[in-house]
């Protein structure tokens, strides 16, 4: 049997997340299906990170097992059968123990948001029309790096062991259009990036302190983070792995 890893990029409007689910479409469901379709056999694929309904990358990662020939040859075949929403990037076979979660060492999001209405952004960065003060939000992230139990930025009903997550880069930028805030870490906690972005945008707008939201990171807590930030503005940008995976 011959492991391969699959790179994938996605809009994830309409799809009910990443992760397969009963009676639900998901971007693994349409990816399996394209599979099945083309190698006439069913396949399992396991997932590297796993985004929620709604929200998009520009790269992610399955793997899977098989005893057929893959390669990049049937890439254009499998983009054939995926809606235009998928696109399989990439094929590369990897060694029988790489993990395409368990490797990964590192990942990167990037949530967008944008003040003046544009048709150009409309669902693909959130609209947020309201006067922000970009060195407060910097400030904000920057506190962030001084943290690393972020308990408080996990949603409830979660299954981790831990809240502990070693975060290497958290900044916002001004790109165009849009303002946007980029963080990467070696793991992510459930709704954490969006926690983060909603939080951090009350400080932008003087609706909590600093120091409040030094607090909110240290309580705990997680009913005091603004999670409502829509899942349309976040992007997995990179998913990382040691060079001994490819």
């Amino acid at each position: 049997m011959q492991r391969y890893f699959i790179e994938v990029a996605y809009n994830g409007i309409g799809y009910a997340g990443f992760q397969i689910q009963q009676n639900a479409v998901t971007i693994q469901s349409e990816v399996e299906h394209a599979l099945s379709v083309l190698f006439k056999r069913q396949f399992i694929l396991t997932g590297s990170s796993r985004t929620d309904a709604g929200v998009n990358a520009l790269q992610n990662y399955f793997h899977f097992d098989t005893d057929q020939s893959v390669s990049e040859r049937n890439i254009y075949n499998l983009n054939a059968i995926l809606p235009p929403a998928i696109v399989i990037k990439n094929i590369i076979k990897v060694p029988a123990e790489a993990h395409c979660r368990y490797d990964a060492i590192s990942r990167e999001y990037a949530y967008h948001i944008y003040n003046h209405k544009s048709p150009f952004l409309f669902n693909r960065a959130y609209f947020f029309p309201y006067t922000i003060d970009f060195d407060l939000l910097q400030q904000a992230a920057a506190v962030i790096t001084d943290y690393t139990d972020f308990t408080s930025f996990s949603k409830r009903n979660t299954q981790v062991k831990n809240f502990i997550c070693r975060i290497t880069e958290s900044r916002w930028s001004q790109e165009s259009e849009s303002v946007v805030y980029h963080v990467t870490a070696n793991r992510f906690l459930r709704g954490m990036v969006r926690g983060l972005s909603g939080t951090m945008l009350q400080v932008g707008r003087g609706k909590i302190s600093l120091d409040d939201f030094r607090n909110i990171l240290a309580s705990k807590d997680c009913s005091q983070v603004n999670f409502a930030v829509p899942g349309h503005g976040l992007y997995l940008v990179n998913v990382n792995y040691p060079p001994r995976i490819f």
